[in-house]
């Protein structure tokens, strides 16, 4: 079983004492599933696990009478089970093809003696056939294939070499050479093998890359197919735009040209075929910013974007020619610079981060802005050995009025700071890591206690006014 941070969190939801149902979202064969499993058989005593996509016959569960004692009693006849109140976990898989399974959670969840894990590769896709939505009943949660840390330790890395690098991020230091070195190796294959549960587990069990393409391109196949499924409009324009990704990526700027599908292509006609891949968790936008100010998105021109690919060794797989030999042998020049660009965009995601970056005629353009603590910092990523240059990235700083303390430049090197920008090797994308609310080092600084003491003493000044005047 490969480790995967979610796990905890669905420990911590299980400690919950207050939790609703969790739905689990995410792009096809990320792991949802198989996750779930492993959770449940270290975590409770009885778990029953219903797929609406491989058998359709459980949809009459949820037929006719949604009432908790009819739906309960047609559960555990159907799987044999006796279900244990407080110890049971029931998880409804694949749960977009089960409407009425959505529309019961509320019910259930209020009923308090099971819970329950939905789970779909297509819940963004298909909202609309859900009568009402459980709004308050779910906790939402994104899953994504294996980010950079995870495939490490897939590989066999003790996490205590993760904090050592973790402490040359925080501090600024360069990493020791052999360290280094491996982890270039460790980027590199991760570049090409990319972080889908399957693709990864094939790698591990004999490095048969030829192995690791063909799990990718059946991923890619079916990826094609769920549009052709269960896209009801437009399935020829989400199939251009999927096909077109890779050489999209691969132009001058990234920048996603609708003309390149169609000559006479308007993106108010395209629109919904783009909002369909990014729902289905299959691609990432990236907006394009007028301004490096906080918030970025009151900045955001809708029209102007990139478009990724949700797992980058996907995208090595739709490539021309051996690039898996090249990046493998540590040639990663300017050619497959769109290819370092998706996986860290997939990375930056998965760390919490929306994707933005920054273009213009007269300052250039820097590839991502981060946003974290009211501050915006730019993102530069260098695929040749002249990393030190960054004129756009220069152009940025240097306006007075967007206040721009720091910035990043990800690179082949190892860690150095010059001024306000800080050069770090690719493989530490992984530090960066957007601050939440719920980290403990922050969770201070979420607290606001309201002051109304001067306002309640005016209450109470008043309410002894009409006590002296009765």
């Amino acid at each position: 079983m490969l480790q995967r941070k979610l796990y905890q969190y669905l420990l911590d939801w299980k400690n919950n004492k207050h939790k609703v149902a969790l739905c689990i979202s995410g792009a096809r064969q990320v792991g949802k599933t198989t996750l779930v499993r492993y959770f449940a058989k270290n975590n409770y005593s009885v778990f029953v696990e219903l797929n609406f996509a491989l058998h359709p016959e459980q949809k009459l569960i949820f037929e006719d009478d949604l009432s908790v004692s009819s739906i309960i009693s047609k559960l555990s006849s159907y799987c044999g089970k006796e279900l244990v109140k407080g110890n049971t976990l029931i998880f409804l898989d694949e749960i977009q093809d089960c409407p009425n399974a959505r529309l019961a959670i509320k019910t259930l969840v209020e009923d308090g003696k099971y819970d329950y894990i939905e789970s779909g590769s297509l819940l963004g896709v298909r909202t609309k056939e859900v009568p009402s939505l459980p709004v308050g009943f779910e906790e939402h949660v994104t899953m994504y294939p294996l980010d950079l840390e995870e495939y490490a330790i897939a590989l066999g890395v003790d996490k205590s070499i993760i904090d050592r690098l973790e402490k040359h991020f925080i501090e600024r230091t360069p990493v020791d050479k052999v360290l280094h070195r491996s982890f270039c190796k460790i980027f590199n294959s991760y570049l090409v093998v990319g972080g889908m549960p399957a693709a990864v587990s094939s790698y591990l069990e004999d490095s048969d890359i030829a192995k690791v393409v063909n799990i990718q391109k059946n991923i890619l196949e079916q990826y094609r197919m769920d549009i052709t499924k269960y896209a009801y409009t437009g399935k020829d324009k989400i199939h251009d735009i999927f096909d077109a990704l890779p050489s999209e990526l691969e132009a001058k700027n990234r920048r996603f040209v609708l003309t390149n599908l169609n000559k006479n292509a308007r993106l108010n006609r395209y629109e919904n075929s783009f909002v369909w891949l990014s729902d289905a968790g299959v691609a990432l936008p990236c907006y394009n910013v007028n301004a490096c100010t906080f918030p970025l998105k009151l900045n955001e021109k809708r029209s102007v974007f990139k478009l990724f690919l949700s797992d980058t060794g996907l995208l090595c797989a739709t490539c021309q020619g051996n690039v898996q030999f090249e990046i493998l042998t540590g040639d990663i020049g300017i050619n497959l610079g769109g290819i370092l660009e998706n996986v860290i965009a997939q990375q930056l995601k998965v760390n919490g981060y929306s994707l933005y970056y920054y273009d213009s005629l007269k300052r250039g353009e820097v590839d991502f802005l981060l946003e974290d603590d009211r501050q915006v910092i730019p993102l530069e990523i260098k695929s040749g050995k002249d990393y030190k240059k960054h004129n756009a990235l220069n152009n940025v700083l240097k306006e007075k009025e967007w206040n721009l303390n720091k910035a990043y430049v990800l690179c082949s090197g190892n860690v150095e700071t010059e001024g306000n920008v800080v050069y770090l090797p690719w493989y530490m994308v992984m530090f960066l890591k957007k601050k939440q609310l719920t980290d403990k080092s922050n969770a201070e600084n979420s607290k606001f206690k309201l002051d109304l003491s001067e306002l309640f003493a005016y209450q109470d000044k008043l309410k002894q006014e009409d006590v002296d005047k009765e």
